[in-house]
Formats: structure tokens, sequence, C-alpha cells
């Protein structure tokens, strides 16, 4: 009976330690991979060139999160946005966690809040060059 006293301890102080292990080893890193996954854009975002067809834009950064698109006269502008910065812990994105990508057709023009703000000036893809806004 006396050696069974000592095991018994022994197996009592094993498993406390192998919870601990589990809840130090259970961790939220959802902030990391968020911080990953928004570097990883923003590292893609600022090597991608202007002019780059809208297809390509989705194949490389994946389905954006909010996308916008109209006329202004004949011409037809689309502003898709990838998140790249998170704000708010809650788990949903907003427009402020984002970038802007704009396109004219199906070709990139701009990236960035000032290509936006840039869009109410007519724009005429086939004169700018890939990537050039019409002042």
């Amino acid at each position: 009976m006396r050696n069974a006293f000592p095991l018994a301890l022994l197996l009592l102080a094993s498993a406390s330690l192998s919870a601990c292990v589990v809840v130090q080893g259970g961790g939220d890193d959802s902030d990391s991979s968020s911080e990953k996954h928004d570097a990883r854009l923003r590292r893609q975002l600022a090597a991608l060139p202007l002019g780059t067809s809208l297809d390509a834009v989705q194949g490389q950064l994946g389905s954006p999160d909010f996308i916008d698109a109209f006329r202004s006269g004949d011409q037809e502008f689309r502003i898709w946005r990838y998140r790249t910065q998170r704000m708010h812990a809650d788990g949903d994105t907003t427009r402020d966690e984002t970038t802007p990508l704009v396109f004219a057709g199906s070709r990139l023009i701009g990236i960035g809040d000032a290509a936006v703000a840039r869009l109410d000036t007519p724009v005429d893809p086939s004169q700018a060059a890939p990537g050039e806004l019409q002042p």
C-alpha cells in the first residue's frame, strides 16, 4: 500500500502536466494567421504590374472581399478590394481594412485609394499606357 501512494501521486502529477501542455498549445493563433495573410497580400499587390488582366489578378490573389462596378460614359470600371490590414478583432472584414484595385474594362489601372479618387477623370484604356490614369 505504501508503494501505491507515490505511484498514484506521480500519475496525477503527470496527467495534470499533460493537461497544461494541451492548454498551452491550444492558444488562438488566428491573429498570427491573419497577419500572415495580410502581409502576403501586401507583398503580392506591391509586385502586381499595372495592366494585368482581371482574370490574372483573380488567379493570383483569389476572390476579392468587396466588389464595386459602375459605368461612366461608355467606360466600365470595377473596384476590387482585398483585406491587407486587420484593424478590428471582430472577425469581419470592413472596407477600411482593404486595399482597392481599380480596373478599366478588364485591365488593372490603379492600386490604392489615390487610384479610386482619380476615377472622376475620364480614362480611355486604349489611349493610356497600362496603369496610367489620364489627368
